[in-house]
């Protein structure tokens, strides 16, 4: 397995001198654009990272759980879960610490712990990765793209939960 990645090197560089391309040239001009895509997304970026910051410290995400989690409960989604379905489309690495908090509290193999992880591993941080895409994106109206994204990933939480009751 350790191997894979070094054949991968060789092949592309024998594959680019058989083709005659100047593999070091390609590759820094990769990181100029790369340095320019950066620069770029620094902005986006830095308001997703502040969306995320004001919703949890204003209270907005307890208040929006507490309001959210009787409807959740009806469509058979764990109340205990609504905080990781509201947080993992703003962040990951907050969900993942929600998602150990709830491991941790109602043990690995409980049904909780299941859903949570099914929903954790079928989600996607959306905000994160909208803003990666809308900066290098001409388009930009982003409304219905987020919209439709975040109904998907509600309808992934419900039926994750769904199947974790069955199996």
């Amino acid at each position: 397995m350790s191997k894979i990645v070094p054949l991968i090197f060789i092949l592309i560089i024998g594959y680019a001198a058989i083709k005659k391309v100047n593999v070091y040239d390609c590759f820094i001009q990769g990181v100029k654009n790369a340095i320019k895509l950066s620069l770029s997304l620094l902005p986006c970026l830095v308001a997703v990272f502040m969306m995320c910051a004001i919703f949890e410290v204003s209270g907005l995400s307890d208040a929006l759980c507490n309001f959210l989690s009787p409807a959740f409960k009806f469509f058979g989604v764990p109340p205990k879960l609504t905080k990781l379905i509201l947080i993992k489309p703003f962040s990951g690495s907050a969900s993942l610490a929600l998602l150990n908090e709830i491991i941790l509290l109602n043990g690995a193999d409980s049904y909780i712990a299941r859903c949570a992880c099914v929903i954790y591993g079928a989600s996607e941080t959306i905000f994160y990765v909208s803003s990666v895409y809308f900066a290098t994106s001409k388009n930009k109206n982003i409304l219905l793209p987020i919209v439709i994204v975040l109904i998907s990933s509600l309808l992934s939480a419900v039926l994750a939960t769904a199947i974790c009751k069955i199996l």
